[in-house]
Order: C-alpha cells, then sequence, then structure tokens
C-alpha cells in the first residue's frame, strides 16, 4: 500500500512539473497558420493578418519576420508583447501577378517551446476580366439647332 501511494505521489509530482515548467518562458500561439484567399482576380486586396497571443509568462519578442520572396511584405510589432496580450503579423501580397498563390512567412522569435515558425499564405489570382463600356448612342437624324442668343 506505502509503495502503491508512493508511485501515486511521484507520478502527480511529475505531472504538476511538467504543466507549470511548459509555461516558463515566453510562448507563442496563433489562430491559424494558413491564409487562403481563396480565388481573388488580379489587383484585389492581398492583404491577410495572423493574429498571436503570447501565452507564456514573460515577454515575447519576435526577432525575425521574412517572406519567401520579394512579393509578399510582412510588418510584426517590434515591441516586446507582455504575457497574455495579443498582437499581429500582417502580410500583403502583390495581387498583380496571374497564378497560384504558395508563399512562406517564417517567424523567429524568443518563444521557448516553437522558436522558429513558418506561417502561410495560398490562393488563385485570375486574371482581372475586360470592362465593356457602354457604346454611346447617337441619335439619327437629330440636327441641331443653333443657339439663338
Amino acid at each position: 500500500m506505502k509503495k502503491l501511494l508512493f508511485i501515486g505521489f511521484i507520478s502527480i509530482f511529475i505531472l504538476s512539473f511538467n504543466a507549470f515548467s511548459q509555461n516558463k518562458g515566453p510562448a507563442i500561439k496563433f489562430e491559424f497558420l494558413e491564409y487562403d484567399y481563396g480565388t481573388i482576380y488580379q489587383g484585389a486586396d492581398g492583404n491577410s493578418e495572423f493574429k498571436f497571443k503570447n501565452t507564456g509568462d514573460e515577454p515575447l519578442v519576435l526577432s525575425s519576420v521574412r517572406s519567401s520572396c520579394g512579393c509578399t511584405v510582412p510588418s510584426w510589432p517590434k515591441d516586446p508583447i507582455l504575457p497574455g496580450q495579443g498582437a499581429s503579423i500582417k502580410v500583403t501580397y502583390d495581387t498583380k501577378r496571374i497564378g497560384t498563390i504558395s508563399k512562406q512567412i517564417s517567424v523567429v522569435s524568443n518563444a521557448v517551446s516553437e522558436p522558429n515558425l513558418t506561417l502561410s499564405i495560398k490562393g488563385t489570382i485570375l486574371q482581372k476580366p475586360n470592362e465593356v463600356l457602354p457604346e454611346k448612342q447617337v441619335n439619327q437624324g437629330f440636327t441641331p439647332t443653333p443657339n439663338s442668343n
């Protein structure tokens, strides 16, 4: 019986130690890691936003946020994000290009468990349809009269 109680006590101690140690230091938790534009037209809004929260117990610092090419431009908070606070990484994709989108954004932070994360954007850009202007209707047989002023 004493052995059983001792093993139970040690098990509870180890589990509680693991639970408390998981939140030591800064930790980053994103709402989602991939943004899908779906199918959009050339020149459409190419903005997306990746919201996250510092779920740790120390300030979180994003030291680097880089995209896989120049057509994708990220912006991120440069100040530390305090424990329990949230922020976001905003990404602008140049939608002038036609075709499939598949770009990655590398996030480097001081998060203890995941210091390097990859966000991604995807979608398809179709060529913008040509705008057809209505033809101007001209009245046949109409003769303007001179102004008599």
